[in-house]
């Protein structure tokens, strides 16, 4: 039960800073990048994959069965 809170919350705190991060790079976006410009950057950016790490380890840490 603990492990499964922990890994939650870790997996909501990498969410939170990869959304950030995205929502952070949407400027670009004002500076004149394409809006398929701005995708091929967010994807070429390590912090951006935490939300999917993030939403992840929250899915997992929800649905995965306990051994009881």
């Amino acid at each position: 039960m603990a492990l499964r809170l922990v890994a939650f919350l870790i997996g909501f705190g990498l969410s939170i800073l990869g959304g950030v991060s995205c929502i952070m790079y949407l400027n670009l976006l004002t500076a004149g990048f394409t809006v398929q410009e701005y995708f091929q950057f967010v994807f070429e950016r390590t912090e951006c994959y935490l939300l999917a790490a993030g939403v992840f380890m929250m899915t997992a840490a929800l649905y995965f069965p306990t051994r009881q």
